[in-house]
């Protein structure tokens, strides 16, 4: 299906080739001249022990790091409230923003480039993790339901803690310390963050209504449930311009008890608001991401309908993820779906993946065992290159 050109989305200079594997650029002062258009995705890998990123994560990065190549780093924690995983790392202390210089550094000195995804889970978390034991904060204070686990410090499985809904007056104080998160990522050399607002964690339970039930000024309306969303991201981009700001959202996605009654209503409610944002400021963002389905259940059509409309309705480069491989990326390029295909599971198991789709070479299987485990090398940085080596 041919959505619109490419001009008519972006009103930028691009490649006429619409593959998977052609060239890309984005933005006009501060550029991302991509060689390819295959995007690593955020991936939970819980090996940054108490929280600092370390050499592991040093090579694990550049590993998959390509000349011209996009990569947005796993989810990084805020501040203290953020947390919910084991073995996550922060970009609010100095010792961590020092420490992920050298994996942008190492990034860079391949060619590469790489976004921080700002990250806070909200109420899909634990009290465990919380300071001075605290119950985490949300939109709500409606707990996620059993059927969902956390895992706690010491590696077992509970209840997540039921929630503390947000009061408006404390609001300001997030949206700093997302503020303070994308200054101290650029400090940290990153060329840019993303903003998840997708997966059921904080920023998806003030949008979706199934979680949220407020009945203030963040609550209710689209225009209510937008609010929490483009007031962060309204500081973010006047602490470190537009251009260096991704957004990530997946209003069809039903995750740790966030699911919304029109997907597609909400996903252009996000949009409308972020195209009105970038032509009032004459620059666009990097990209906007739509998180649908994943590698084990792909996208159903239906999903798929809303992804089609939100790509007609996105000023802007559009980029998709869920349950691609190579050829379901080559169509959804060569039909315009989208300009940039994000990957998991597949770039966490094939560190050479960019190589692999140019030559057609078979693809490393990947072991979910140790998908969350600390280990700094099984299932991390000893899957194997297309030549045999580590």
């Amino acid at each position: 299906m041919n959505m619109k050109t490419k001009e008519e989305t972006r009103g930028e200079e691009v490649e006429n080739k619409d593959d998977l594997l052609s060239s890309y650029k984005i933005g006009k002062v501060v550029e991302l001249c991509l060689s390819h258009r295959v995007v690593m995705a955020a991936m939970t890998r819980c090996r940054a022990l108490n929280g600092i990123p370390n050499e592991a994560m040093v090579e694990y990065y550049s590993q998959r790091a390509t000349h011209g190549g996009l990569l947005i780093t796993e989810g990084t924690f805020i501040s203290d409230t953020a947390h919910g995983y084991p073995h996550c790392p922060g970009i609010y202390q100095e010792e961590q923003v020092e420490a992920w210089k050298k994996i942008t550094d190492a990034v860079h000195a391949k060619g590469a480039y790489i976004f921080c995804q700002l990250w806070h889970v909200g109420r899909a978390s634990h009290s465990a993790y919380q300071p001075g034991g605290a119950a985490p904060i949300s939109s709500t204070s409606k707990p996620i339901s059993s059927r969902w686990k956390v895992i706690l410090p010491d590696g077992s499985q509970s209840d997540y803690s039921t929630p503390q809904a947000l009061p408006s007056s404390e609001i300001p104080e997030i949206i700093d310390q997302y503020r303070q998160a994308a200054i101290n990522s650029i400090q940290a050399g990153f060329d840019g963050v993303e903003l998840h607002a997708a997966y059921g964690f904080l920023i998806d339970q003030f949008l979706k209504d199934g979680v949220n039930d407020r009945t203030d000024q963040y609550g209710g309306s689209l225009e209510n449930r937008c609010r929490f969303l483009m007031q962060i991201l309204d500081a973010v981009v006047e602490a470190i311009g537009i251009e260096r700001i991704g957004v990530k959202i997946s209003p069809t996605m039903y995750t740790q008890d966030a699911h919304d009654s029109d997907p597609l209503a909400l996903g252009l409610a996000v949009v409308k608001r972020l195209n009105k944002q970038q032509e009032e400021i004459g620059f666009k963002l990097p990209y906007l991401q739509i998180q649908a389905g994943t590698l084990s259940h792909g996208i159903s059509e239906s999903e798929a309908q809303v992804l089609r409309e939100l790509r007609r309705a996105y000023h802007g480069t559009f980029m998709i993820s869920g349950g691609f491989n190579k050829a379901l990326g080559m169509k959804a390029i060569a039909e315009q779906d989208a300009d940039l295909i994000a990957y998991a599971r597949f770039f966490l198991s094939n560190p050479d993946l960019v190589r692999r789709f140019e030559i057609d070479a078979p693809l490393n299987a990947f072991d979910a065992a140790t998908f969350y485990t600390h280990d700094p090398v099984v299932g991390y940085t000893d899957y194997t290159f297309i030549d045999g080596k580590q």
